[in-house]
């Protein structure tokens, strides 16, 4: 089983290697960061499964640190763990995006138990999140709120688009006809005589595809359309 990746970010040598040793002896993999504005740039750059956060820490305090994690949408679960007893510390450890406060000394016992709350249900969390979520290459579409990206691009999408893609997305490397694109999207018989699917086809492409590689929607001449990451 793959081990739960922490980050500790405290500045006192002997609490922070208590931490980590007890930790590993519970089969995590710990590291330790003792500067604040380090801590920072290593909680934006690297992906961690927890992070247990001091509060007076040098160049950046924690509560600093949690608020500017939070608002760039890092979303990993931070325990505060800290000196700082008062309710107003706890309170705007919360209202900065702290999911847990602890105040030292602590029972390392209690941080293995909270700890495990908090990676749980990250775990279901992601697991859902997951399930939402079609990819193909950079692409990706999120199912329940209809929102689609290319990389870091977000993709303005009418609904017809949104269903169109869908549905090729769902059924990636599947050469949809004409016929199967307007039974399944417009829920009409095809008419041969018009280029609607073609049209909607196009749009598709400018959006996804034009500036962006690889290329993904892909015409069979005599057969029709597929998504995939590769013409042939």
């Amino acid at each position: 089983m793959q081990e739960n990746k922490i980050l500790i970010i405290e500045d006192e040598p002997k609490v922070a290697g208590f931490i980590k040793q007890g930790l590993e002896e519970h089969n995590f993999k710990a590291d330790i960061v003792p500067d604040g504005l380090k801590g920072l740039e290593t909680a934006l750059n690297k992906k961690y499964d927890l992070i247990i956060l001091d509060l007076n820490l040098p160049s950046v305090n924690g509560q600093k640190i949690c608020l500017e994690l939070r608002e760039k949408n890092i979303a990993t679960p931070i325990i505060m763990l800290t000196a700082l007893s008062s309710i107003d510390d706890k309170v705007l450890g919360f209202q900065n995006g702290a999911n847990d406060y602890i105040i030292k000394p602590f029972e390392f016992r209690e941080l293995i138990a909270r700890m495990k709350v908090h990676l749980s249900h990250k775990k279901a969390t992601s697991e859902v999140e997951q399930r939402n979520i079609l990819k193909i290459s950079d692409l990706e579409m999120n199912l329940e709120t209809k929102t689609v990206k290319r990389g870091a691009t977000i993709i303005d999408l009418t609904a017809k688009e949104i269903s169109l893609l869908e549905l090729f997305m769902r059924n990636e490397g599947k050469v949809f006809s004409r016929k199967e694109i307007a039974e399944k999207i417009w829920e009409i018989k095809f008419d041969s005589g018009t280029n609607v699917i073609d049209v909607y086809i196009n749009f598709l492409r400018k959006k996804i595809d034009k500036n962006f590689e690889p290329k993904l929607i892909h015409t069979y001449i005599g057969l029709g359309y597929v998504l995939r990451t590769t013409p042939q």
